[in-house]
């Protein structure tokens, strides 16, 4: 009796927070789906199979409950890559065996080691990708064709602005003010999600008013037809195996970020971090599989989710029911589309993933070098060589953080001197050191205070050696050790990190 109850109230909370949050979800889906597959370069329904399949499959599976997946603009430039190089069969074969690494990584447990990855580069690596995605669709915007350099997309730019024609530049103009004006709509026509009525309102104005000069999104068959096997390619494993382990890790760490977000939102069950890899990729098995886009858990419809009050996993699976029963007969609505509409459309999603509080945490935390280093060399050379230029970059900042010294040498009275040894004093610091030691006159009463949490025996030696030198010229060294290691430690074993205890009074 009991447990009938409990169903029933999990139904009745199903029916009044999660179907109507799954239906907000679901037409905030619809139009960045087809719009991030044109982006792509892939067949237009292979998005809509994507969010068929990350809503329900990794909504069922993964570890997060409120978030929600789909096709996502961080892959948009890899997987856009991937086609131009492989054809689109090969491309659903990476995205399948990624999917299969995802699971695995999953199994092994080491989910939690991806978010060790510096949030500086993750942000800067969005925010590149975003950069990318609205240099390639201002010229579709334009009227004209996008380049896969984002150089040539620079430079050509000004050409493309000066013979801009046709209507298609209105309508995708017309698409950004909507967007960027949806945010002081009153609040309760903001209920309803701002790309869905700036597609759909460009889209039905195209059509009213007649523009003949309009290129539309073009869609070869119904949804049934757009479903695909993966083929593996003729030769070139090589890159084959660099972009499986490209768009794993690269879904992963989205995923899981997102993930962390997600919990920031609210207060329900946090995150399985190694549930969630396994469902992200179960769901890019089947999607692959089955010719879809990699999938992956998308911060806009899970912040949407969150927001409009969902309270279970139930909302993720339904957003993708409704996705799937509007495709099946609606599909070709599709194209009544502008091409340049959705051109519109991720030009203010490409924007959106440079988030000016991301800049301003960069600058405050002093990693504003590792955030522009890292937007630059994905925008110019390609996604995996800036990101992994900004890690290292990021990890040589943090060695520098940690292994500098600060040292001061003041005189502090007549004859009387004071050297402070700060911070990891080690044989990168000699330089420092011996600069230090050496602006101390002969003959003067020191006091070392020596307030360091790691010492080597290079520094120890130098230091040991001064103060043999300075007392045989008459002078004084009184060494304090205020720190958490001691100056004797350095010869009685391989130098140790120490640390300050908690008091436990």
């Amino acid at each position: 009796m009991q447990q009938t109850s409990q169903l029933a109230d999990r139904a009745r909370a199903i029916l009044r927070y999660d179907v109507p949050a799954s239906l907000v979800v679901f037409l905030v889906a619809l139009p960045l789906s087809l719009g991030i597959a044109v982006a792509s370069g892939a067949p237009v329904l292979a998005g809509i199979i994507a969010a068929i399949v990350g809503g329900i499959v990794a909504g069922a599976l993964g570890g997060s409950p409120l978030q929600v997946s789909g096709p996502a603009a961080g892959l948009t430039v890899i997987v856009a890559g991937l086609i131009a190089e492989f054809g689109w069969a090969v491309t659903c074969a990476i995205t399948v065996c990624a999917g299969i690494l995802q699971v695995l990584f999953g199994l092994s447990r080491i989910a939690r080691a991806a978010l060790a990855i510096s949030p500086v580069v993750v942000h800067a690596m969005l925010a590149g990708i975003g950069i990318t995605i609205a240099l390639q669709q201002v010229h579709v915007l334009l009227g004209g064709s996008s380049n896969s350099s984002a150089w040539a997309n620079v430079t050509e730019l000004p050409g493309q602005l000066i013979n801009a024609h046709g209507h298609g530049v209105v309508l995708g103009g017309l698409v950004i003010a909507i967007l960027v004006g949806w945010r002081w709509m009153p609040a309760a026509v903001r209920k309803v999600p701002g790309p869905l009525v700036a597609i759909v309102g460009v889209t039905a104005l195209s059509m009213l008013a007649t523009f003949s000069d309009v290129t539309r999104i073009k869609i070869d068959g119904s949804l049934l037809d757009a479903l695909a096997l993966p083929s593996l390619p003729d030769g070139n494993w090589g890159a084959f195996a660099t972009g499986v382990l490209t768009v794993a890790l690269i879904a992963s760490v989205e995923s899981l970020l997102s993930a962390v977000s997600v919990d920031r939102m609210q207060t329900g069950p946090r995150t399985n971090f190694d549930r969630e890899l396994i469902g992200q990729g179960t769901a890019n098995v089947v999607s692959g599989a089955i010719g879809g886009l990699p999938v992956t858990g998308v911060i806009v419809r899970s912040s949407t989710n969150v927001a409009v009050g969902a309270r279970t996993r139930a909302s993720a699976i339904l957003h993708g029911v409704w996705i799937l029963v509007f495709a099946v007969p609606f599909a070709g609505l599709a194209q009544l589309i502008p091409t340049a509409a959705l051109a519109g459309l991720l030009i203010v999603i490409g924007c959106q993933l440079v988030k000016r509080a991301h800049i301003e945490t960069a600058r405050r935390t002093g990693d504003l070098a590792v955030y522009a280093v890292t937007v630059t060399g994905v925008v110019f050379l390609n996604l995996l060589e800036g990101v992994l230029i900004g890690l290292a970059l990021a990890v040589a900042l943090t060695v520098w953080r940690v292994v500098r010294t600060n040292i001061v040498a003041e005189p502090t009275g007549e004859g009387t001197w004071r050297v402070m040894i700060e911070g990891s004093c080690t044989f990168l610091s000699l330089p420092t050191l011996t600069s230090a030691l050496a602006r101390v006159p002969a003959g003067t009463a020191v006091t070392v205070e020596l307030s360091v949490d790691f010492l080597d025996h290079a520094a120890h030696e130098t230091i040991e050696e001064w103060r043999r030198q300075h007392v045989a010229t008459g002078g004084t060294v009184d060494v304090h050790d205020v720190g958490a290691v001691e100056m004797a430690s350095a010869v009685a074993g391989p130098p140790t990190r120490g640390f300050t205890p908690f008091d436990k009074r």
